[in-house]
């Protein structure tokens, strides 16, 4: 495989991992700010004890980091902003770790592992192997 054919495979993987990361957290996200609290008691346990104000805010963040990982790269329009939203979810994966531990919800763990290393893959990749240039406006 040529050097430029192996950038556009890298290229492609990225964008379908930055796909399914947006997907994934766009939907956990409005399920966190729009559901019911009987819902979101039996679809994650953990909001049990936690209070509603603080659901609805990580749903929030998780519509925003999802918007961020597509968005900006999508759109040409500051890219440069995609691996910072692929930091913010692992930051949230890395929380929702800690969180589960805490909780010995063991079996949690691997989802949280598997996103972020795969926010990981975005940020290694976005900032260093296959960087997506800015558009440049022309001013009339």
């Amino acid at each position: 495989m040529t050097n430029k054919n192996h950038s556009k495979y890298f290229n492609r993987v990225l964008w379908i991992t930055q796909i399914i990361l947006t997907l994934l957290f766009l939907i956990t996200g409005v399920t966190k700010l729009v559901m019911s609290p009987e819902f979101l008691h039996t679809t994650f346990t953990w909001t049990k004890e936690t209070n509603l104000v603080s659901v609805r805010l990580i749903g929030f963040f998780e519509i925003i980091g999802s918007l961020g990982l597509i968005l900006p790269s999508w759109l040409r329009i500051k890219p440069q902003l995609t691996p910072f939203a692929a930091v913010g979810i692992a930051v949230i994966m890395l929380l929702a770790s800690i969180l589960h531990i805490s909780r010995g919800e063991f079996s949690e763990l691997p989802i949280n592992i598997i996103v972020l290393f795969m926010s990981a893959f975005i940020v290694m990749g976005r900032l260093k192997k296959s960087p997506i240039p800015a558009k440049h406006f022309a001013l009339e």
